[in-house]
């Protein structure tokens, strides 16, 4: 199918639904879904986000800022509290915070009228480990990017033809996913990570993750921009800074940044287990 043909099913896909909510985290998906779904539905769509610690507070203004270029309607939801079942970071956390957080949506969305949630999710979030997808299908929340075929690359050109300035921005996620599984979530490690990474974009790096373990940070940038940080002042004064924010040890990961790299345990896991009974 063309990406012509992705965006026409798209539309009627929304259309179809006369009314809805998207939840909105400012991210290349959920913006572009936002967009479309208000040039569909017009005051019939609004956007929901949930402000939490989990979330980089610079993101959060981004997603204020694109909404207001979108022109939908924006409704925030601050959110100060982390459920124990999150703090606790399982191999599942995802899904209990998914399920938090879209509750939470959902509720906001009826308030105003609206039963209908949509979320950005696309056909490349099905070929990884994603435990919240289970917690949108609990709450039946529909993913119209993934139900017209959009994969990431598709909805970048597409939000690049229409216009949106989110079509190259980095992809994102929640600070909880730089905390390695079993490893308790703390506001202050949140804090911590939140500092770093957006300390590291001041640097001017664009694709990357500070990985918290513990008392060590562990630097992840994308293999092009690894270069640039192979340079002893820029290191020193990294270092510095990240320690500076309760860090004792900072150091590089020599391979550079890889989606969800820390999902690496529960790969290794399963393939344990199947070792085991076979």
């Amino acid at each position: 199918m063309q990406l012509q043909e992705k965006y026409e099913k798209l539309k009627t896909i929304i259309a179809e639904m006369h009314k809805a909510a998207v939840a909105y985290s400012g991210g290349v998906d959920s913006t572009l879904l936002s967009k479309v779904a208000f040039d569909v539905l017009k005051e019939n769509s609004i956007a929901i986000t949930l402000v939490s610690p989990m979330n980089a507070k610079s993101e959060m203004k981004d997603a204020e800022e694109l909404a207001k270029e979108i022109g939908i309607t924006h409704y925030m939801i601050n959110d100060d509290e982390i459920e124990d079942e999150v703090l606790a970071n399982p191999v599942n956390r995802c899904y209990f915070c998914k399920k938090v957080e879209f509750g939470r949506i959902i509720e906001k969305a009826k308030e105003v009228g609206i039963n209908v949630v949509f979320d950005g999710s696309n056909m490349d979030d099905m070929s990884d480990y994603r435990p919240g997808l289970q917690a949108l299908s609990e709450l039946k929340v529909i993913s119209p990017l993934r139900m017209a075929g959009l994969t990431k690359s598709d909805i970048r050109e597409l939000s690049h033809e229409l216009g949106l300035r989110s079509w190259n921005k980095p992809a994102l996620a929640c600070l909880g996913s730089r905390i390695p599984y079993g490893e308790q979530i703390t506001i202050e490690k949140l804090t911590k990570i939140d500092k770093s990474e957006d300390y590291l974009r001041s640097l001017g790096f664009v694709q990357f993750r500070v990985r918290s373990h513990d008392k060590m940070a562990r630097i992840e940038v994308s293999p092009e921009e690894r270069s640039k940080l192979f340079d002893g002042k820029l290191l020193d004064q990294i270092s510095k800074q990240l320690k500076s924010y309760g860090y004792q040890y900072v150091c590089m990961e020599l391979e550079g940044y890889i989606t969800g790299s820390l999902n690496r345990v529960i790969e290794k896991s399963k393939s344990n287990d199947r070792k085991s009974n076979s």
